[in-house]
């Protein structure tokens, strides 16, 4: 007898329905209390359903809190300009672009320290950039790979962006002016 085949339907509406719910609500924990941290617990009784149903879906609290996160860059604007082979113009689009993702909902990021934001983004894609610019001879002499690549990890990370642009006090666009300018330090001159 040939294995049954199940389609879910109302019940995957409701299992799509019920996570929303569940990343929502840690969504607005996060961001709203004084506490850094949230509990699951804390996440179940507001949402409604009960722990194991979070950890069935997330796995742990930091499966939940990840899941936040790709929820939270899924929300971020797409990339814009398409810059393939010119190196020097991938390195200002991807400051630009994290300043817009890290823009779109810092009170998020900032209560998601227990995760390493930088980390999460694009494992290789700073060494990748790093070497993009190396091949083109647009790094400064003196230069290592290294070093351009621990640059471009920090002028993307959540951590300069915060520190620049915390409560508004730049914008989005002004915090990627300066790190573009910031940049320049590892850039041989044009």
């Amino acid at each position: 007898m040939p294995p049954r085949s199940y389609r879910l339907g109302r019940r995957q509406v409701a299992a799509d329905r019920t996570r929303a719910a569940i990343l929502s609500t840690a969504r607005e924990l996060l961001t709203s209390g004084n506490d850094p941290s949230i509990s699951v617990g804390a996440v179940a009784r507001r949402a409604g359903v009960s722990r194991l149903t979070i950890y069935n879906r997330f796995g742990s609290k930091a499966g939940l809190l990840q899941a936040v996160l790709d929820d939270a860059r899924r929300r971020s604007p797409a990339p814009s300009a398409d810059t393939a082979g010119n190196p020097r113009a991938q390195l200002s689009q991807r400051l630009s672009e994290s300043c817009v993702r890290w823009a779109s909902d810092p009170s998020l990021f900032r209560r998601l320290p227990e995760l390493d934001l930088a980390e999460n983004e694009s494992p290789g894609a700073d060494r990748a950039l790093a070497e993009q610019l190396a091949a083109a001879d647009h790094l400064r002499p003196g230069c290592s790979l290294k070093e351009a690549e621990d640059v471009i990890g920090m002028l993307t990370s959540f951590a300069t962006f915060d520190r620049l642009h915390k409560d508004g006090r730049r914008s989005a666009i002004a915090v990627a002016d300066i790190l573009v300018r910031l940049a320049g330090a590892i850039l041989a001159s044009a």
